[in-house]
């Protein structure tokens, strides 16, 4: 598994450096694939909780802290409330 992550980074890094637009675009494709058989077939807990923790450190993310909108005193529709 670590493997297959360390490759898909490998791959991504060759394919961003290669002069070749479609060899690069290929490369990239193959590190994608690779990081998608990492992270659906896997599981890796430790990729899972890094997301988990991603997602509750970006603003807003905790349920009530979204602010409400703000009034548009242009609008032809009413706003649902």
């Amino acid at each position: 598994m670590a493997l297959l992550l360390a490759a898909s980074a490998l791959l991504w890094l060759l394919g961003t450096a290669n002069s070749d637009d479609v060899i690069g675009l290929l490369e990239r494709m193959l590190s994608l694939g690779a990081l998608g058989v990492v992270v659906l077939v896997a599981r890796p807990l430790a990729l899972e909780l890094l997301g988990v923790g991603l997602a509750l450190w970006l603003p807003r993310a905790h349920s009530g802290q979204a602010s409400p909108p703000l009034p548009n005193h242009n609008d032809v529709l009413i706003p649902f409330l």
